[in-house]
């Protein structure tokens, strides 16, 4: 009887680790969810910016140029 409440005590310990690294873990994750809510990574840059991609070419490539492209880069 009492390894029957010696098992019982160390399930319930476990459980209750498990329950506890469960709530931290979820509260951890809003935590950072409410950090990068307001982020907007993909906002106009303020300042003297500069465009640093493109081709240097001023006309529309053909689909066979945007192919290769695609081969070359793997995107």
């Amino acid at each position: 009887m009492k390894t029957w409440f010696k098992v019982l005590f160390q399930t319930l310990k476990v459980f209750l680790l498990f329950t506890g690294c469960t709530i931290l873990f979820y509260y951890g994750i809003m935590w950072v969810n409410e950090e990068y809510q307001d982020y907007h990574r993909y906002d106009e840059p303020n300042g003297t910016a500069v465009k640093v991609s493109g081709n240097g070419v001023d006309e529309d490539p053909t689909w066979f140029d945007r192919l290769i492209l695609f081969y070359l880069n793997g995107e």
